[in-house]
């Protein structure tokens, strides 16, 4: 995998935003965004690019994935490999930046679609208690594992972002994750954007900017 994007940080640097990009995707797919709509001073982004692997869902083309995904049934056979294994990556990450100086609290994981899936399972399993959560247009993969694998971060907040249309990651799919965090997790925080498909918006990314600045303002 080639090393990831590093956005700096303007003028300090005081909290750092992993984010992961969807299907087929890179780091650099989501750069602008960050550099644009959710720049937020003080803030370090750091956008990984997913290794190349063959995708079922997409008749086996090789593409970036964080893993392969054989249907978007509930209940089809997930690939628990490459899932534990592209958490492990963002957890390895999550170490990096802490040698570089970063405590692990001031240190968001977020995503965009199979990102932000990663992001949901690698956030919540992580040893190391982080600053929060984003997942946008996602799902929890893994979901009959995550009781039993909470860690620290079992109270940290968590913000899911999805619209109504999406036909790719069906909202009713990210509902019933949200709903069974709110089970498992004690602040969970599920947004609703009517109309929207299976991609972002000025009100999605409004809502996701103003909950970086709430973990700023708390940064030490």
């Amino acid at each position: 995998m080639p090393d990831p994007i590093v956005i700096k940080p303007e003028p300090d640097h005081k909290l750092t935003v992993i984010f992961l990009h969807g299907l087929g995707d890179t780091g650099d797919g989501w750069k602008s965004t960050l550099e644009g709509e959710l720049s937020v001073e003080n803030v370090k982004y750091i956008l990984p690019t997913a290794p190349t692997i063959s995708v079922t869902i997409n008749l086996g083309m090789r593409m970036t994935a964080w893993y392969d995904i054989q249907s978007f049934d509930p209940h089809a056979k997930e690939d628990g490999e490459n899932i534990e294994k592209s958490a492990q990556y963002v957890h390895k990450l999550i170490e990096e930046e802490e040698k570089l100086g970063t405590p692990t609290e001031n240190i968001i994981v977020g995503g965009f679609s199979q990102g932000g899936a990663i992001a949901l399972y690698a956030g919540l399993t992580c040893s190391k208690r982080l600053g929060g959560i984003i997942g946008m247009s996602c799902y929890l993969p893994l979901r009959d594992k995550i009781a039993g694998n909470l860690t620290v971060n079992k109270d940290i907040p968590v913000l899911m972002c999805h619209g109504s249309s999406d036909a790719i990651v069906h909202y009713s799919l990210g509902q019933a994750s949200s709903l069974l965090l709110q089970k498992h997790t004690s602040n969970m925080t599920f947004k609703t954007y009517t109309g929207l498909g299976h991609s972002a918006c000025p009100d999605e990314l409004k809502d996701v900017k103003d909950y970086i600045k709430s973990k700023l303002s708390s940064a030490s």
